[in-house]
């Protein structure tokens, strides 16, 4: 009788895993149908607005002006939220299949990316030997290029720095990411890493997902995520990846 209970208990236990399952695959088919078609739309108002003020340029006022300009702006803020809103809830998908990561190759690509930021900002990004861990390459190409791109853009130095290295910590690397930024004050580390926690203004472009999506996809990997930081004198982001075999 115990043996029969114990069955039908695990078989029901199956049974909802198996719905739990479905309404993620589903949901994350609706997150990911429901971005495309508002990005569409988003390229629709950025594109027009953006003519409008090329077309009737001398025929509109000074107001004018900043209004089609807050309007292009809105639209290339919610273009990127929705893309880190994507990008993180991929982060559950289990198909992925972790190998053996260059990390050197994964910040060239990082750098890629964040080459436009780089530039404009006359920013100084130097690194270590970087070592090799087991993961995937887009998403650790992605947790760089944000943290990057974070301390760049909340730096108000004339010239941003960041550095990156790393140490061995058995059986792991932990990684840093080190800038110059304003710093972030005790009270508030513990919630940089929370969904839309935005601690700047809105004169930064920030949504509030960067942070989150890079803490998301370290734990993916079966890593660990920090800040260590003092007002005043800049952050340093740590991350820890398994080394490769």
């Amino acid at each position: 009788m115990a043996n029969s209970d114990q069955s039908r208990a695990e078989e029901e236990v199956d049974r909802l895993r198996a719905q739990l399952d479905r309404a993620n695959t589903d949901f994350e088919e609706f997150v990911s149908r429901a971005a495309h078609t508002l990005r569409e739309s988003l390229r629709e108002v950025a594109s027009y607005s953006q003519l409008m003020s090329e077309t009737y340029a001398s025929r509109l006022d000074s107001d004018a002006g900043v209004y089609l300009a807050r309007i292009q702006e809105g639209a290339v803020r919610m273009q990127s939220l929705l893309a880190d809103v994507v990008d993180y809830w991929s982060i559950s998908d289990g198909e992925r299949q972790s190998s053996r990561i260059d990390m050197e190759a994964a910040l060239c690509q990082a750098l890629l990316c964040a080459d436009k930021q780089i530039t404009e900002r006359g920013a100084v990004v130097t690194h270590d030997p970087l070592p090799a861990v087991t993961g995937v390459f887009e998403i650790l190409t992605r947790v760089l290029h944000h943290l990057i791109e974070n301390g760049i853009e909340y730096c108000l130095a004339p010239s941003p720095r960041v550095h990156i290295s790393s140490k061995r910590a058995d059986p792991d690397w932990v990684f840093s990411v080190e800038d110059n930024g304003p710093g972030i004050d005790p009270a508030f580390q513990g919630r940089i890493f929370e969904v839309f926690r935005c601690l700047h203004g809105k004169e930064y472009l920030g949504n509030g997902l960067g942070l989150a999506f890079c803490k998301k996809a370290i734990e993916w990997h079966g890593g660990r995520m920090w800040v260590e930081s003092t007002p005043g004198a800049g952050s340093t982001f740590y991350f820890t990846l398994p080394a490769a075999e």
